[in-house]
C-alpha cells in the first residue's frame, strides 16, 4: 500500500507540475494539428478527416510525451530534486514507472483530442478501437521511453530539446505518415523499419482506415520489444551513471 501511495503521489505531482502546462499543451495539440494542416495544404488535396487522423494521433503522443519528461528529469537533475526521489525507499524501477507514467497518460489524453475532435466532422463507425486503444498505449509508453532514454544521456536542458529532435523529425518522415514507405528510396526502407513509431501509426492506419500493410501482431510485438529495451536501457545508465 505504502509503494501504491508513493506511486500515485509522484504520477499525481508530475502531472500537475509538468504536464498540464501551456508550452506542452502547444507541442503536444497545436503542433501536430498544424503541422498536418500545412501539409495537406501544400499537397492542393481534399482535406479527408479520417485519412489525416493517425498522423495527427502519432504526432500528438510523440511531441506530447518527449517534450516534456526528456526536460522535466533533465531539469530535476540540475536542480538535484532528483536525488532526494532516488534516496526514497522505493525500487528503481518501480520508481521510474512512476516518473514516466505520468508522460504516458499525458500522451493517451492528447490523442483523445484528435479523436473527439474527428467525432465532430466525420463519420468514425468501422473503427477497431481495441487495436487503436493499444497502438496510442504503447506509442505513449515508447515515446515515453525515449524521452527517459534521452534524459538519463545529457546534461542540459537544451541538450534534451535538441537530442529529441534529432529523433522525432526523422521519425515523423521515414515511418509513413507523410510518405508511403514503399515509396521511399530502397536504401532508407531498411532504416524505417528500424523505428518505432514506424509500426505504430501502422496500427492506427488499419484501424482507422484499413490502409496498414504489416501484420497487427508484429507491429504490437516490435512496440513492445522497443518499450521493454528502451526502458530497461535506461535504468542500466541511471544505476551506472546516478546511483552511487
Amino acid at each position: 500500500m505504502s509503494t501504491l501511495t508513493a506511486f500515485r503521489a509522484i504520477v499525481t505531482k508530475d502531472m500537475k507540475t509538468y504536464y498540464l502546462k501551456p508550452p506542452n499543451i502547444s507541442w503536444g495539440l497545436i503542433f501536430p494539428f498544424a503541422w498536418m494542416l500545412m501539409f495537406y495544404m501544400r499537397s492542393r488535396t481534399p482535406l479527408d478527416i479520417r485519412e489525416l487522423l493517425p498522423g495527427v494521433i502519432a504526432m500528438s503522443i510523440l511531441f506530447g510525451t518527449t517534450s516534456m519528461l526528456s526536460v522535466t528529469i533533465t531539469f530535476e537533475r540540475r536542480s538535484r530534486s532528483f536525488e532526494r526521489l532516488l534516496l526514497a525507499p522505493l525500487e528503481l524501477s518501480l520508481l521510474m514507472l512512476a516518473k514516466t507514467g505520468g508522460a504516458i497518460l499525458f500522451g493517451m489524453l492528447n490523442a483523445l483530442v484528435p479523436v473527439l475532435v474527428a467525432a465532430f466532422f466525420v463519420d468514425l463507425s468501422g473503427i477497431g478501437w481495441p487495436a487503436m486503444i493499444g497502438s496510442i498505449l504503447l506509442i505513449a509508453a515508447t515515446s515515453t521511453f525515449l524521452g527517459l532514454f534521452i534524459s538519463v544521456s545529457v546534461h542540459e536542458v537544451f541538450e534534451a530539446q535538441t537530442f529529441s529532435n534529432f529523433f522525432r523529425f526523422p521519425m515523423l518522415f521515414l515511418c509513413g505518415l507523410f510518405i508511403p514507405i514503399g515509396n521511399l528510396p530502397v536504401y532508407v526502407r531498411p532504416l524505417s523499419y528500424m523505428l518505432p513509431l514506424t509500426y505504430g501509426v501502422d496500427i492506427l492506419k488499419t484501424a482507422i482506415n484499413q490502409e496498414g500493410t504489416l501484420s497487427l501482431w508484429m507491429c504490437f510485438l516490435v512496440l513492445l520489444f522497443f518499450s521493454g529495451g528502451l526502458f530497461l536501457y535506461s535504468l542500466r545508465n541511471i544505476r551506472r551513471k546516478w546511483v552511487l
